[in-house]
């Protein structure tokens, strides 16, 4: 769920590349997330239920402690909740900006470290190179996305790509899931930052053209891009997964193993495609 729940980078890079509020963008997620948590939390149920052998019961041993003393234990969560909540909290009131808050969470973070003892030159060391690196590998994608389409944009592309798709003999929403359909194609072969880079110049435009809202578009588009990231053959969190899973799991059991969730984000997709006030009742309440 991460490139649906807030603050996540696919909404804001979407945000920047459609130029439509990311604070919006946030509050459009919120309820598609939910609905993708409540599918999955469903699917797990049920399924343990038809086969408890899944998931095992195990006896966790007494510790003879004290309810209110084990919530002593809970104590390192405090800060960083309180964190969170706060960067959260001024994104959703309207209080800063997207940029502002994340420069608030890169302080408050440096405080809490320091506040629980834990602030040192190594780990401000690894911080910084961490950023360093993840910044430049951006910086690289984005320069070759935005020079392809500024090429291809120029030689006219962009114009005929949004003249294709208004001048299709269907009807709107089947434009919207023509655009969905490619953005699925681009994942096989592309990161998601260049999709959004060389996808959504064109497809933004369509989209206030055929009549519909960008921000709940940029929602449809999040969760295509969720669906990218499960996919096999090129699916990446499988691949992370497997980086990290005991010996004997097999890429290929994770393969099959996400086909379930990647049937049910196709679903929130279309709950989300064909009825817009999912992801648009709250940015309305909020206004």
């Amino acid at each position: 769920l991460a490139t649906l729940i807030p603050p996540s980078v696919v909404l804001i890079i979407y945000g920047l590349a459609a130029q439509v509020s990311i604070t919006k963008l946030f509050a459009a997620s919120a309820v598609p997330g939910l609905l993708l948590a409540s599918l999955f939390i469903t699917y797990i149920l049920v399924r343990v239920r038809l086969n408890p052998g899944l998931a095992p019961i195990y006896d966790i041993p007494e510790t003879g402690l004290p309810f209110f003393s084990r919530l002593k234990f809970l104590k390192g969560v405090i800060l960083p909740g309180v964190l969170i909540a706060g960067v959260l909290g001024v994104i959703y009131s309207g209080v800063a900006t997207v940029t502002e808050a994340a420069a608030l969470g890169a302080v408050g973070a440096i405080v809490v470290a320091a506040v629980r003892k834990e602030l040192t030159w190594v780990m401000a060391r690894d911080a910084m190179r961490q950023t360093v690196l993840t910044v430049g590998s951006i910086i690289w994608l984005v320069l070759g996305a935005v020079s392809l389409i500024g090429i291809y944009n120029r030689i006219g592309g962009g114009e005929f790509l949004r003249g294709l798709l208004t001048a299709l003999d269907i009807a709107p929403i089947w434009v919207i899931v023509v655009m969905m359909l490619i953005v699925m194609v681009l994942g096989t072969f592309l990161e998601w930052i260049a999709i959004i880079f060389i996808t959504v110049p064109i497809f933004a435009p369509v989209v206030i053209d055929l009549g519909y809202d960008p921000v709940w578009f940029g929602v449809l588009f999040a969760m295509n891009i969720q669906i990218y990231y499960l996919s096999p053959p090129f699916g990446p969190a499988c691949f992370f997964l497997k980086s990290v899973a005991p010996k004997g799991i097999e890429l290929q059991e994770i393969f099959r193993a996400v086909l379930p969730f990647i049937g049910l984000q196709a679903i929130g997709l279309f709950i989300v495609l064909f009825f817009p006030q999912v992801a648009l009742w709250l940015p309305s309440m909020l206004e």
